[in-house]
């Protein structure tokens, strides 16, 4: 059953790569294939006995498969399931079934696009999986290929830079990775790479030094993954430019492997070292929790902010799993740190991934993440104010969500095994706290500002430290409106595109593109030829939307039209080459010349002189991104609310790691 659960989306995968299948079919496929695997996952999870006691790691494997594969080293295809990897195979297969509904109208490249999340959801089945440790490294190393792909095909942005920077970064932690393997297969009694028995009988225990030096080896390869601080440094940049399903799967399932790799292989196969280097593991996650809280909360750019709480709470993770190394505390409270823990990751996974995809609607919408291009959007969006408002407060760990089940843990085993580390590291749930009650402020309330033109007020005196000049809001509020906008204006999806705040051309083209609609949107009377449609008739009604036009079907024909075709071109920084982009492999150059994302927005009246449709207004949540983003946030409240159903699979496993550790 787990092989199936582990191989079927690549089975789907290459089905849709050779098959001469639709566009839509594709896409449709990718949602069935996740769909299936998470209703295998659920039959495995509701099939499962987590014992009483400790039990996990060395015993109680489930769903256990062992084929010898490479008979030199003793490396074989093994995989099974226990209370440590169940739980995050499960948030698995429901993270990547939620980006396959949000991707349904994905329009660039479809196919390989569905084909490559799959391939992607094969690998990270595979890693959390894998009980050998060749197994696990090819895993692993294939989901690194997979999200380069993403990044660099479907990103926006530098995104090529991006997935180039994230590739390097990651690809040198796994070599360290594999030095570390080969250390364990060499200091092992018997030469084996089985994670099972390797746990039972661990490797280098009479030799300190050696000891030491592999898992200084496996702790570089996994921190760069979490990624822990200071080698952070590429996740802000691979998660701004990364299309928003892949960013959700890269904070809520990547990360994963690198935690999951500390508690399936450093831990329980270097005991004594892990002991010996505790205090170090909580040291770091103390300073990766105030570090990303703090620089979280200085950034402008919502994507780039919620990146760095993941620095943040992963921080939380490792300074569970380093008290629980604490030996002189007592054995109760690092299991209890353990358990919150292993709850983090699941709970992170959840919460992280439905705020990227939040992010991924203000991108869809104005094609940028600025703070101080947002503002109360709670009126024309009451569902999307909703959801991000219930995500941002269960990331800042309120009581009811998982969150707080998790940190409240990790917090009261810390304190018991280490006080001082843990006092500190509880200042990092206030900064926290701060930053998401000022991005829910910036975004959600006040006057409704819809990604409106910085107007000159960047790096001004009035600033606060998200750039936000307050007394340019106003201002920055009547230039949108003498564009050509009726209230709340926004900026013509031909004009510049913006990524992390950072405007790509200059205001006055933007202002000229609307002039050549038209002019103001007050009078529409007449209908100049250069503004009706393809078969020479006007385009529609006249009256101007509140927001510009998508690049959807045109209500005449069904089919896209390009306004720039019919009025003197403007050229934009996406018209112009760009040494940092690569024609044939990014999507954002591919295709048609408008994102086609923007095709999900509702079509409203035309625009200025009978020219392409615009929508009314920010439109709220579509069904394919509430069927997305609400169900995690459920999963939250539920796991905060009754947390007992993941506990009990929990538990005995987080019980058995510490009995490991404190050999």
């Amino acid at each position: 059953m787990l092989t199936v659960v582990v191989l079927l989306p690549v089975l789907v995968a290459g089905a849709l790569l050779v098959l001469p299948v639709s566009d839509r079919a594709a896409l449709r496929a990718w949602v069935g294939a996740a769909a299936v695997d998470l209703a295998l996952v659920v039959w495995m999870w509701v099939n499962f006995d987590p014992g009483t006691g400790a039990r996990g790691i060395v015993d109680g494997i489930a769903y256990e498969t062992n084929v010898q594969w490479i008979p030199t080293v003793d490396a074989s295809y093994h995989v099974g399931v226990d209370g440590l990897s169940l739980p995050l195979i499960a948030l698995t297969a429901v993270l990547f079934l939620a980006t396959a509904v949000w991707s349904l109208r994905e329009d660039r490249r479809p196919r390989r696009y569905a084909a490559l999340f799959l391939f992607l959801q094969t690998a990270s089945l595979g890693t959390f999986a894998a009980l050998d440790l060749i197994l696990f490294f090819v895993f692993f190393d294939l989901s690194i290929v997979g999200m380069y792909f993403v990044i660099a095909g479907w990103g926006h942005g530098n995104n090529r830079r991006s997935a180039l920077k994230f590739f390097l970064y990651t690809f040198v932690g796994s070599l360290a990775l594999l030095v570390g393997f080969i250390g364990l297969f060499l200091g092992g009694e018997e030469r084996t790479f089985d994670m099972v028995r390797l746990a039972a009988n661990p490797p280098l225990e009479d030799s300190p030094l050696l000891g030491g030096l592999v898992l200084l080896a496996i702790g570089l390869g996994l921190a760069v993954k979490t990624p822990l601080f200071p080698f952070h440094t590429w996740l802000p940049d691979a998660h701004t430019d990364a299309p928003a399903a892949g960013s959700a799967i890269l904070a809520g399932v990547l990360l994963k492997l690198g935690t999951y790799g500390f508690v399936r292989i450093a831990m329980p196969m270097l005991p004594g070292a892990w002991q010996r280097w505790a205090m170090v593991a909580v040291v770091i996650g103390v300073i990766s929790v105030l570090w990303g809280a703090f620089v979280a909360l200085a950034q402008r750019d919502a994507k780039r902010m919620i990146a760095y709480t993941s620095v943040n709470h992963m921080g939380y993770v490792i300074l569970g799993l380093g008290a629980a190394g604490l030996v002189a505390a007592d054995e109760q409270a690092r299991t209890i740190a353990t358990v919150g823990a292993l709850v983090q990751m699941v709970s992170h996974g959840l919460l992280t991934g439905a705020l990227f995809l939040l992010a991924g609607v203000l991108w869809t919408r104005g094609r940028t993440y600025d703070f101080s291009r947002w503002g109360g959007l709670a009126r024309p969006a009451p569902l999307f104010a909703a959801a991000f408002a219930v995500a941002a407060f269960g990331s800042l760990g309120l009581p009811g969500f998982s969150s707080f089940i998790a940190e409240f843990q990790i917090f009261t085993g810390t304190l018991r095994a280490a006080p001082v580390a843990g006092v500190i590291a509880v200042t990092g749930i206030l900064v926290t706290a701060g930053l998401f009650l000022l991005a829910v402020q910036r975004l959600l309330t006040g006057p409704t500002l819809l990604n409106a033109p910085e107007s000159g007020q960047a790096g001004g005196d009035g600033e606060d430290e998200f750039g936000v000049d307050e007394a340019g809001v106003p201002a920055a509020i009547g230039a949108v409106g003498h564009a050509g906008h009726t209230a709340g204006g926004h900026r013509h999806p031909d004009g510049p595109r913006l990524s992390g705040g950072r405007d790509d051309s200059s205001t006055s083209g933007h202002d000229g593109a609307h002039q050549t609609h038209g002019g103001g949107a007050a009078h529409h009377d007449g209908h100049p030829a250069e503004h009706r449609g393809h078969d020479g008739h006007p385009s529609g009604d006249s009256t101007a939307g509140a927001m510009d036009h998508p690049t959807g079907p045109s209500p005449h024909g069904g089919h896209t039209e390009d306004h720039n075709t019919h009025t003197a071109p403007v050229e934009t920084a996406d018209d112009r080459p760009r040494p940092d982009r690569d024609q044939d492999l990014t999507a954002s150059d591919a295709g048609p010349a408008t994102d086609p994302v923007d095709q999900d927005l509702p079509v409203g009246p035309s625009g200025p002189g009978g020219g392409p449709p615009r929508p009314a207004d920010f439109p709220d949540l579509f069904g394919r991104e509430g069927a997305a983003i609400l169900p995690l946030l459920v999963l939250s409240v539920a796991v905060g609310l009754l947390p007992r159903f993941l506990l009990d699979v929990v538990e005995p496993a987080a019980a058995a790691l510490v009995s490991l550790v404190s050999r």
